[in-house]
């Protein structure tokens, strides 16, 4: 048989029938699918040395701390502030938006996983140049058609075999980032509720100090009556007038300065909650409630408890992946590449099954030179991940000092209210001998006077210890990652 006969008889081969070729192609894909790898370091937690107990310890209970923390002042005007704050907030608002981009990006990370198709629809008008398709035709010959439609339907195919593991430490990093804003909300709620809760007990104790500077005003007013009548009367002189005047004035000028410091915290409660200064109102409340008797836990527990520090740990595992990322790009880039569909020329034969088109294969990228910038950014990378270790170690030294000194606080502002307790009876029963005397003759109205600005000025610092207290209570509670799960 002649080699012509031979073709003639031979079955024609399209592309869709090449066994060979097809086997080869996924024999090389299996290949490459075993031998793939994960470059970079695995993330491990660092091993810290925390302690088993605390330097201070404060007057705490072994109850562990509900979600709902400030449930525990027993306060119903500061639950419904800080249900207000948590709903209006809008640097929450911020934040939950922020972990909403995170989780969206994290997908779009997960995407490269899978392989992307993407179509392609073109009908073009073509005019070929006559003086170029003549001038390569033997003379006599017929010119083409330089005139006609190409009509393309075309689906592709890319698809990035992760051999070295840069796509699932993308992954691996948008998680991290994902983790990351998330645990920065919940360090966000805790602010918030934390400062809510201070800022109200600084409010409580305001109205304390003003219930004491009404009281106060009112006994001078009736003694700077009583100072005159008596001077009328020949029984006292113009200096123990003007001491009371002076008196009552000083008392005076506290009252318009509590004032002052109470509505600078109604605004400010006012905007934890998202809403306006000119609307927001807060009724006088001049009860303060006892501190509750918080669990501390031991060190080791705060790595668990407070968002921001798994925040720094997550903000750790982004850069360790990056490491990987860094890595994989001196390696080849092995992807498969393919496209298929229909073409033809005019629109009367687009839709047969003879002008169909299809090519299909790996594709190699290798990265030879590149001045550089690979090793650079592999450098850069491990000079972020020290950097974020730096940073993780240090918000757990700082973690580990508020705690400290919360509870440094918490005992102080107890001893203080006791001694202060002390200390106002004593004035109180000064002030009254004091009085006696003054009535008897034996001493002057300058004694008084002084007895009883020490009696006002005790009791203001005990409403002031009351809310301080309670104050380091919340930074206890705060500096302990709240009652987050």
């Amino acid at each position: 048989m002649t080699n012509d006969a031979y073709r003639m008889t031979k079955p024609p081969q399209s592309m869709f029938s090449r066994r060979p070729s097809q086997r080869s192609v996924l024999g090389i894909l299996c290949l490459l699918a075993v031998c793939s790898c994960t470059l970079g370091p695995n993330f491990k937690v660092p091993d810290l040395n925390l302690g088993s107990s605390w330097k201070h310890r404060a007057d705490v209970s072994d109850l562990a701390l509900p979600d709902a923390w400030w449930t525990l002042f027993q306060n119903k005007t500061l639950t419904g502030l800080i249900e207000r704050a948590l709903a209006g907030n809008q640097n929450l608002a911020g934040a939950e938006a922020r972990v909403e981009t995170a989780r969206v990006l994290s997908g779009v990370s997960a995407a490269d996983w899978f392989p992307q198709f993407s179509m392609q629809n073109n009908a073009t008008y073509e005019r070929l140049s006559l003086n170029s398709v003549g001038a390569n035709l033997p003379s006599g010959v017929k010119l083409p058609r330089v005139e006609r439609d190409r009509h393309q339907v075309f689906v592709g195919l890319n698809y990035e075999l992760d051999l070295w593991g840069r796509v699932r430490r993308s992954v691996e990093a948008a998680r991290a980032r994902e983790g990351a804003a998330a645990d920065n909300l919940a360090a966000q709620r805790l602010i918030v509720a934390a400062e809510v809760a201070r800022v109200f007990f600084q409010t409580a104790s305001l109205d304390s100090q003003q219930q004491i500077l009404r009281e106060t005003i009112a006994l001078r007013q009736e003694a700077l009556t009583l100072q005159k009548s008596r001077f009328q009367g020949g029984l006292a002189n113009e200096m123990d007038v003007a001491r009371a005047r002076t008196e009552l004035e000083l008392a005076n000028n506290d009252m318009i300065g509590i004032e002052r410091q109470r509505g600078n915290a109604e605004n400010a409660l006012s905007v934890l909650c998202g809403e306006t200064s000119t609307t927001f109102k807060l009724a006088k409340n001049q009860h303060l409630p006892a501190p509750p008797r918080i669990a501390a836990g031991v060190p080791s527990t705060l790595i668990q408890r407070r968002p921001d520090i798994r925040a720094a740990e997550q903000s750790l595992r982004e850069t360790n992946a990056n490491i990987g990322i860094a890595k994989a790009d001196f390696f080849p880039t092995f992807s498969l590449i393919g496209t298929g569909g229909i073409e033809s020329i005019g629109a009367e034969d687009f839709m047969e099954w003879r002008g169909r088109t299809a090519s299909i294969g790996p594709q190699l990228s290798v990265p030879l030179f590149q001045g550089g910038r690979l090793r650079g950014n592999l450098h850069a990378a491990e000079a972020r991940y020290r950097e974020s270790m730096a940073g993780y170690r240090q918000s757990i030294l700082t973690a580990l000092q508020e705690v400290e000194n919360a509870m440094i606080d918490v005992n102080a502002f107890g001893r203080q209210r006791a001694a202060v307790t002390a200390a106002l009876n004593a004035a109180q029963e000064t002030s009254k001998l004091a009085r006696l005397r003054y009535d008897k003759g034996l001493a002057s109205y300058f004694e008084v006077v002084d007895a009883d600005r020490t009696v006002l000025t005790t009791r203001l610092l005990q409403a002031q210890l009351d809310g301080q207290r309670l104050v380091a209570t919340v930074q206890l509670v705060r500096s302990l990652g709240g009652g987050w799960k």
